[in-house]
């Protein structure tokens, strides 16, 4: 039953053959297997992904399990809740079918023909686009016809027009890459040098969609060579950046923009370049736009950068910093509370100026707190640290206060 009748359940009655066997639900997508009997699609897809062979209501084998939309039903059961629209029963939407597979293949065929023209290439390119996007369904289907060997032929080919390149790149990043398909780019200095230059295209979908691809290639790639090598490419820490610092950055570029420069990040051997990039403002100017996972990858990046030297001075030259991660302790989960923890750490480390400001903007409270919090072990220790650092920084009405912490909960200093 749709959310939308869950309260009417005493006023409305759902006709018996109108709901699936399996659910005891409306059909949304009604479709008839080959014993004949009528299910929910996602409910017998359901059945048949768990292992069962059998139909659910007669037991007979599914000799076939091709499924077919029974469209008849379908359409019986949105006059119905047209009939009934008086009750809050809402229409269902007619289903977008699920991709052909023959389909699938015509339309990558005529994508990879580089005898076809561009434009009809194009056209073949944006209707897997758009099936790409309708369902993981019709990934599925495409991702069995060797779509990303093909895609990446086009998306790096010489003699390609650029907009064959940027559609094929943006199908490619709805699909998982593979660990052969990230050696093979990552040992390529030119591939991702060319990936590097997409990140300053005039589109800020391109500029995105290169991102995520350089992303999935660090996360697919277990040489921290070949992990070193991308980050040290030319300005690529500047074109993630860029994204970040975009002021019309959708939520998608900032989500694919803080996961690609985190990813670039964990080579510890390039992180200057991400400073001189200009990586500590952008995310200390942007951490109260990230949504909680962002924001916990945008800390974790802070950490990372907060332990070379020139980071931690870039840091504490922007104002905002000690008080924002002072106030973001305990906030939004307990990993972001570890990182802005450690970061805090090693800016205290670096700069009494920067304990004095961490003690100003209430960090002493949010420690004590902490410490006493369900929080990792990993939060605790680093704040049992900071709280030993900055002892002598306390003011003097507070230490004997402290002290009964120190007793309890916190490890002897």
């Amino acid at each position: 039953m749709p959310r939308s009748l869950e309260p009417l359940d005493l006023t409305v009655q759902i006709p018996y053959h109108f709901r699936c066997p399996i659910s005891l639900e409306l059909m949304r997508d009604p479709v008839t297997v080959s014993t004949g009997q009528t299910y929910d699609r996602s409910s017998i897809e359901s059945w048949v992904a768990t292992g069962n062979t059998t139909c659910p209501v007669t037991r007979a084998p599914l000799t076939d399990f091709t499924v077919i939309p029974n469209h008849t039903l379908r359409r019986l059961i949105q006059d119905w809740c047209v009939a009934n629209r008086a009750f809050g029963v809402e229409r269902i939407p007619t289903p977008k079918q699920p991709a052909e597979p023959s389909l699938v293949r015509s339309l990558l065929n005529q994508a990879a023909s580089e005898s076809s023209p561009t434009h009809s290439r194009l056209s073949a390119l944006h209707r897997l686009r758009g099936l790409a996007r309708d369902s993981d369904k019709n990934r599925s289907v495409i991702s069995s016809h060797n779509v990303r060997e093909i895609l990446i032929n086009i998306v790096f080919s010489s003699t390609q027009s650029l907009d064959l390149s940027h559609e094929s790149l943006a199908i490619l990043v709805m699909f998982p890459l593979t660990e052969f398909d990230c050696v093979a780019i990552a040992s390529d200095p030119e591939r991702i040098s060319y990936l590097a230059h997409l990140l300053f295209d005039s589109s800020i979908e391109v500029r995105v969609n290169s991102a995520a691809f350089i992303e999935n290639i660090i996360a697919g790639t277990r040489s921290s060579d070949l992990r070193l090598q991308i980050s040290n490419t030319e300005i690529i820490f500047e074109g993630v950046i860029e994204i970040l610092k975009n002021p019309l950055s959708s939520p998608r570029s900032l989500k694919i923009g803080i996961k690609a420069l985190f990813a670039l990040c964990l080579a510890k051997q390039t992180r200057h370049k991400a400073v001189s990039a200009g990586a500590a403002e952008t995310l200390i100017d942007r951490l109260a736009d990230f949504d909680k996972c962002d924001a916990e990858r945008a800390l974790a990046t802070i950490e990372l950068l907060c332990r070379i030297q020139v980071g931690c001075a870039a840091f504490t030259e922007h104002a905002l910093t000690v008080p924002l991660l002072v106030k973001t302790i305990l906030k939004i989960s307990d990993r972001a509370t570890e990182y802005a923890a450690g970061a805090l750490l090693a800016l205290c480390s670096a700069s009494e100026l920067n304990q004095k400001e961490a003690v100003c903007a209430g960090v002493l409270t949010q420690l004590l707190l902490l410490v006493q919090s369900d929080c990792t072990d990993r939060a605790k220790r680093k704040a049992q640290m900071l709280l030993k650092l900055l002892r002598d920084s306390w003011p003097e009405d507070s230490v004997g206060y402290s002290d009964d912490f120190v007793c309890s909960e916190v490890a002897p200093f």
